[in-house]
C-alpha cells in the first residue's frame, strides 16, 4: 500500500513530484475538484515546471467533470462526485484529454458543510492514472477545517504523483543516451517534436 504524507511544505512536495516526473520522462496533468487548482498551482509555482506540467483541469461542478474529462454522468449519478469511481474517471479523463503520461485527480468534501455520515467533511478520493498502467485509488479522511483539508489533499496528491512517477521510472530503466520506451507522451517525445 502506498503511503502519502500530510506534513511538510507544499513547495517541497511539488519539487519532489516534478523531479520524479522529470526523471521518469513524464509529462503530468491534474484534475481537481475540491482543491480548485491548488495542485496545479503548487506544481507551476516551481521554476522550470513547464518541462513537466502539461495542463490542469479544475472541474468543480458535475457538469464540468462530464464535459471536460468525459466522466460518465451515470458514474456520478450512481456513486456521487466524491467517490472512488469519480476519481478514477477523472484521472483517466485527464490522461486522455492531455499529452501527459501521468495524471492525478482529487475530489472530496472540504467543508465546512456538505458532509454526511457516509461522506464526512474531510473525505477525499484521489486517483492516479498512467499510460499503459493501472489506475491507482487512495481514500483519505483529513481532520481540520476547509483550509487544512485542502492543504492536506494537495500534499497527498503531490506525494501520490511523485510515487507514481518513481514507479514508472523504475519500470522503464534507460541507459544514458537511450530513450525510454514510449507509453504515453514523454519528455523525449516532446523534445523531438519541437526540434522538427
Amino acid at each position: 500500500m502506498e503511503t502519502t504524507g500530510t506534513t511538510g511544505t507544499v513547495e517541497a512536495a511539488a519539487r519532489r513530484a516534478l523531479a520524479a516526473c522529470r526523471e521518469a520522462g513524464l509529462l503530468a496533468a491534474t484534475a481537481e475538484s475540491c482543491t480548485g487548482g491548488l495542485v496545479a498551482a503548487a506544481l507551476t509555482g516551481v521554476a522550470g515546471s513547464s518541462a513537466v506540467v502539461d495542463r490542469g483541469f479544475v472541474v468543480y461542478s458535475n457538469e464540468a467533470k462530464v464535459e471536460a474529462l468525459g466522466v460518465p454522468a451515470a458514474t456520478i449519478a450512481a456513486h456521487g462526485a466524491v467517490s472512488e469511481a469519480a476519481a478514477r474517471a477523472m484521472a483517466e479523463g485527464a490522461l486522455a484529454a492531455s499529452r501527459a503520461g501521468i495524471a492525478i485527480a482529487v475530489t472530496g468534501v472540504a467543508g465546512p458543510g456538505g458532509g454526511t455520515a457516509e461522506k464526512p467533511v474531510g473525505l477525499v478520493h484521489f486517483a492516479r492514472a498512467a499510460a499503459g498502467g493501472p489506475t491507482v485509488h487512495l481514500r483519505r479522511v483529513f481532520p481540520g477545517g476547509r483550509a487544512e483539508v485542502r492543504r492536506a489533499a494537495v500534499l497527498a496528491a503531490l506525494d501520490l504523483l511523485a510515487a507514481g512517477a518513481r514507479e514508472r521510472g523504475r519500470a522503464r530503466p534507460a541507459r544514458a543516451g537511450q530513450e525510454r520506451p514510449s507509453s504515453g507522451t514523454t519528455l523525449s517525445t516532446i523534445e523531438r517534436s519541437s526540434a522538427s
